[in-house]
């Protein structure tokens, strides 16, 4: 549930209207509303702090220190090829040799044994604790949080509920219930009484056998004996509004209870939280939360006419989304980022040009130095030409054959250039 001004502008009023305890549906009287009604919902704090406060009445519990422990065992060591986990000694039965000790064991003991000792509590901000109580009656007067807790609040008159001072002197239950029909709220009774069932689990079995909803919250200003009348009445707590308790204010960290306020508990709210001009009497520096906007239905001021009037006028058409594009392979976005890449890129390929002019000199002057190197070759072998009168005919063919592959090297060498 978000802690929205709307919620709380429609149920709150700057007026209450204080109930007979006697007539039905009978106002005496109208009570201003009190602040601590006004402050933003917290839900989060709540179920924190509930949480935390929950904590500090559990009983503490441990099992026997012994247990599992009450064997005679010993480790077989190592050798054996069998894990060094303790073992039950002697023989004769399928019980020895099994594993024991161990939190693997059949009965062996658990893991980390629970001990009494332990940290049971918890801590909590004193401040924190009264920002989640001003959370909880703020959502205490929102019919909405009521009906979807499960109160039956159709009938009721007002949220908040205010009685008449009556209430505080009721001393027999049969009274206490005449006033909660006069006040139509023996709906909310019926629903209790008819959900009372049998809890699951072992609980049932310790003294703690039935479970029902809870009902009323009957808040008073001085106890007159109207604890005594109330207490008896199924669902229906009774709490002094100087200690207003979180548990009961909000049971299970649910927001929402239907309260039941006497006047005089009623008027005393404002004294005791505070006001947004006035500290609190009773609490030391504690002021009441405030919500960071006075109104939280965002799209209503938006399309208020103060701000509507400010505002441009919505542009027709529909724009091209700009594609977005690499900046490492387009170089148009890439000057966009960066305009001294367009220096960078010249002077890359200045030297590109220069790079490759160089290796295509050096690869004329190698082709060159081939064709000539071929050429002396030549020259040499006609200076050792031989004739046909030379003694050594075997020679001669031989040398030919050289001399004709050489031709034709150079012709070779002479087309390609």
């Amino acid at each position: 549930i978000a802690s929205s001004s709307s919620d709380q502008a429609m149920a709150a009023r700057p007026v209450v209207s204080v109930y007979s305890s006697t007539e039905e549906g009978k106002s005496v009287g109208n009570l201003p509303c009190p602040d601590v009604l006004l402050t933003p919902i917290r839900q989060d704090i709540v179920h924190r702090v509930h949480t935390n406060m929950r904590k500090n009445k559990r009983q503490a519990w441990a099992v026997n220190a012994k247990a599992g422990m009450q064997q005679s065992a010993i480790s077989w060591g190592t050798g054996r090829a069998v894990s060094r986990i303790p073992r039950i000694c002697g023989g004769g039965t399928h019980r020895s040799g099994q594993g024991a000790f161990g939190n693997m064991c059949r009965g062996g003991r658990m893991f980390a044994p629970n001990k009494t000792w332990r940290k049971w509590t918890a801590k909590t901000n004193n401040n924190e604790r009264r920002v989640a109580v001003c959370s909880a009656l703020s959502a205490s007067s929102v019919p909405a949080l009521l009906m979807a807790r499960g109160h039956r609040v159709s009938n009721v008159n007002e949220v908040p509920l205010v009685v008449a001072n009556d209430i505080e002197s009721i001393q027999k239950t049969k009274d206490a219930l005449a006033l909660l029909k006069n006040i139509k709220a023996m709906d909310d009774i019926e629903h209790v009484k008819d959900s009372k069932k049998i809890r699951r689990g072992k609980g049932k079995m310790r003294n703690r056998r039935y479970v029902q909803r809870k009902g009323p919250l009957v808040v008073y200003n001085s106890n007159n004996g109207c604890e005594q009348a109330f207490r008896n009445i199924p669902g229906v707590e009774v709490a002094c509004v100087d200690r207003l308790n979180l548990l009961k204010l909000a049971p299970g960290g649910h927001l929402g209870r239907f309260v039941i306020w006497s006047q005089a508990a009623f008027e005393k709210l404002d004294s005791i939280f505070g006001t947004k001009d006035t500290q609190s009497e009773v609490k030391k520096t504690f002021t009441l939360p405030r919500s960071m906007m006075a109104n939280a239905d965002l799209s209503r001021i938006i399309n208020s006419d103060e701000v509507q009037s400010k505002v441009l006028v919505a542009k027709v058409g529909f724009a091209k989304p700009s594609r977005k594009r690499n900046p490492l392979r387009n170089l148009g976005s890439m000057l966009k980022l960066n305009p001294y890449i367009a220096e960078v890129r010249r002077a890359e390929m200045a030297r590109e040009g220069k790079k490759k002019a160089a290796l295509k000199a050096k690869k004329e002057i190698t082709k060159k130095a081939r064709v000539a190197k071929l050429v002396n070759r030549a020259k040499f072998t006609e200076t050792l030409r031989a004739t046909p009168e030379t003694p050594a005919s075997a020679f001669l063919d031989s040398y030919n054959k050289v001399r004709d592959t050489n031709v034709e090297q150079v012709a070779k060498a002479k087309a390609k250039k």
